[in-house]
């Protein structure tokens, strides 16, 4: 029996005021953004701030083109678009991601196909695209998820085989390689967002990248109400085709540009702490921190942690055991919680598939098949957030905490389940 434990009211492992709050803003956040103000140009597809951005972006990228936009799944949009994918045509994404990846796909009125996850790296497992491939697929949306790449030389190999466009879902991986490449150059197109939970932060924002003329013009129109505004050239305002208004704007644009100046000194934060907590909880029974590939950096935009109840003996429901020790790793000062409780296939939107109204895109299928979205056959993704947590929340994460954080955590951890008795005793909240 170790120290009384927070939720039977003993005193909190973690000291409280150590963590660092999420953005990380400075004072040469502030002055960027009162540059704006003082200049009164706000917004415009070729102001100052967000051509900066851009220009910025698409070189520490190491991409041709960069489009500023005001969101990831814009972004993820414009990719489709780019693409030119027609409704109806399938798209081939991971069970496990933000609804984000797989809204974008319908709003360009293709329809998403779902793949299970690798266990080890959560990425959506490669092995299974090809039997999901049809005469109607078109291309593949593999997500970096949580700060992980993908096994992109094998997505890419299933691509050139079926001539498929490749897109990356690149919006929590800012800055992480893949064997000596940075994530975002391996497929025809990437998309990133800069939502403020996210190692580059705008508040709000996101990028489309592609290093084909033609792919950036299609994105460029369809961010503009279609039509086709060049930089030295007066705006017509006449639309050439459909359209949104993707534009980002120059107070996070601005602010963006002065958080990515210090975005590898963020993920260099993140990977030691994400290396620190995973070695020294690794030695708990019952849990198994987040693999992370020798071949590639892992920037851990979020730190999840596998539980496992089984190696312990406690034989109670996955979600149940996961909600006890949630709650009681949150009473000791620790940060955490869920991200995702059901793999994407299992929610309302894919079972019912009223979509647009009539069943549309669903409805536009011409080859002969019904698609069938059962969540039982994505076990892998439903076991991982049946059995998993998030260490470090989204306004905590690991990009800003100290070493000294992690150990208080490490700590928590310990305590918590040297009492894990009590932990399964006391009454759920």
């Amino acid at each position: 029996m170790g120290e009384r434990l927070a939720i039977d009211g003993g005193p909190r492992a973690v000291p409280p005021d150590l963590e660092k709050k999420w953005p990380d803003i400075r004072d040469e956040d502030k002055a960027a953004v009162l540059r704006v103000l003082e200049r009164g140009v706000l917004g415009g597809a070729y102001a100052p701030e967000a051509i900066g951005l851009q220009n910025e972006f698409a070189a520490y990228i190491r991409r041709k083109y960069c489009l500023a936009l005001n969101s990831g799944t814009a972004a993820l949009h414009c990719a489709l678009w780019a693409a030119g994918l027609q409704p109806g045509d399938e798209v081939i994404t991971s069970a496990f991601s933000f609804v984000a990846s797989p809204m974008a796909v319908l709003q360009n009125a293709n329809i998403p196909v779902f793949v299970d996850i690798e266990p080890k790296t959560f990425n959506l497992d490669v092995s299974q695209i090809e039997a999901k491939i049809t005469e109607r697929t078109r291309a593949l949306l593999p997500v970096h998820i949580h700060g992980q790449c993908a096994e992109m030389d094998e997505v890419n190999a299933i691509a050139r085989k079926h001539n498929l466009v490749v897109i990356e879902d690149a919006c929590q991986v800012h800055g992480a390689l893949y064997r000596g490449k940075r994530v975002g150059t391996l497929g025809a197109m990437s998309c990133y967002s800069l939502n403020f939970t996210k190692n580059l932060s705008g508040g709000e924002g996101g990028f489309f990248l592609c290093d084909d003329t033609e792919y950036f013009e299609r994105a460029d129109q369809l961010r503009i109400f279609g039509e086709r505004v060049k930089a030295d050239e007066a705006r017509s305002y006449i639309a050439n085709g459909i359209g949104w208004n993707y534009r980002t704007q120059e107070l996070p644009a601005a602010f963006a540009r002065s958080q990515l100046k210090r975005l590898d000194e963020y993920n260099a934060i993140a990977r030691r702490n994400g290396e620190l907590l995973s070695r020294e909880l690794g030695k708990i029974r019952g849990l198994d921190p987040p693999f992370a590939a020798s071949d590639r950096t892992h920037i851990y935009h979020k730190y999840r942690l596998r539980l496992r109840p089984d190696a312990l003996g406690v034989r109670i429901p996955a979600t149940e055991f996961r909600t006890r020790i949630l709650n009681a790793i949150r009473a000791e000062g620790v940060p955490t919680m869920l991200w995702q409780t059901m793999s994407l296939p299992a929610y309302p939107l894919f079972q019912s598939k009223e979509g647009f109204g009539g069943g549309y895109p669903w409805s536009l299928t011409t080859h002969g098949r019904e698609m069938e979205y059962r969540a039982e056959d994505y076990p892998e993704t439903q076991k991982l957030l049946d059995n998993s947590l998030i260490v470090g929340s989204e306004m905590y994460p690991l990009y800003v905490q100290s070493q000294e954080l992690m150990e208080h955590w490490v700590a928590a951890f310990r305590k918590v389940f040297e009492n894990l008795d009590i932990v399964l005793e006391v009454p759920m909240k």
